[in-house]
C-alpha cells in the first residue's frame, strides 16, 4: 500500500497556507488548502491541540482525504500569556487590530518585560480520525511599533532579537527558525520515518 499522494491543509488564510506548501515541498505530494467558503469547523478547544485536530479530524472525514490542521498564537508574558490561542480573534478577526491591541496594552510595559513567544501545534489527521501532533516553538519579544511588510498575523510586531520582526525577514530564513517551521520539520521527519502504509501504525 502506498501512502497519500495529496495532502489538505484545513485554512483559509492565504498568508499560512502559502507557507504550508513551501514548508510542505519537501513531501513531493499535492498540497491543498480547503476549498469550502466557510470554516471547516469552529474552534472550540482549550488548547492549540485541540483546535488543530478539531480541524484536522473534520476535513480529513468529510473530504476522506489526509488533512493538517494547525493553531498558532502569540503568548506575551506581560499580559499573562494572552493572547494565546485567541490571537486570531483577540478583540477582532482583523490581524492588525489584534496587533494594534497588543502594542497599545504594552506602552507602559518595560523594554525587558516585553517578552512572548508564538507557538504552533499541527494535528495531522487520515479519514478514519487517527491523528499525531507536532509542536514548534518559538522565544521572543514585542516591538514597540510593526516592522516590515511580509508575513501574517502578528509577524510585523515579534522579533527574536529585538531589532527585526518576522515580517522583515525571506521565507527562507523565516522557515528556518519559526515556530511553523519548527512543527513542520517534525512532521516531515515523521512522515519519512515510516513506510508508506503505517504513518499511523504502532
Amino acid at each position: 500500500m502506498r501512502g497519500p499522494d495529496k495532502l489538505m491543509v484545513a485554512t483559509h488564510n492565504r498568508g499560512k497556507f502559502r507557507e504550508f506548501r513551501e514548508l510542505l515541498d519537501p513531501l513531493g505530494i499535492v498540497i491543498e488548502a480547503y476549498p469550502g467558503e466557510l470554516e471547516v469547523v469552529a474552534e472550540t478547544g482549550a488548547t492549540y491541540a485541540e483546535n488543530a485536530a478539531l480541524k484536522a479530524r473534520e476535513l480529513a472525514r468529510a473530504m476522506g482525504v489526509y488533512a493538517l490542521g494547525d493553531d498558532s498564537g502569540v503568548e506575551v508574558d506581560a499580559l499573562g500569556g494572552e493572547p494565546g490561542i485567541l490571537s486570531a480573534r483577540y478583540v477582532s478577526e482583523d490581524p492588525w487590530v489584534n496587533s494594534r491591541e497588543i502594542l497599545l496594552r504594552l506602552m507602559e510595559v518595560p523594554w525587558e518585560r516585553r517578552t512572548a513567544r508564538m507557538r504552533a501545534v499541527l494535528c495531522l489527521s487520515n479519514p478514519k480520525g487517527e491523528v499525531r501532533f507536532f509542536e514548534g516553538v518559538v522565544e521572543g519579544m514585542i516591538l514597540g511599533w510593526p516592522r516590515g511588510r511580509g508575513g501574517f498575523g502578528v509577524d510585523p510586531i515579534f522579533s527574536l532579537n529585538g531589532k527585526t520582526s518576522l515580517a522583515e525577514m525571506d521565507a527562507i530564513k523565516k522557515h528556518a527558525i519559526s515556530h511553523r517551521g519548527q512543527a513542520v520539520r517534525q512532521l516531515l521527519d515523521y512522515w519519512k520515518s515510516r513506510s508508506d502504509d503505517a504513518l499511523f501504525g504502532v
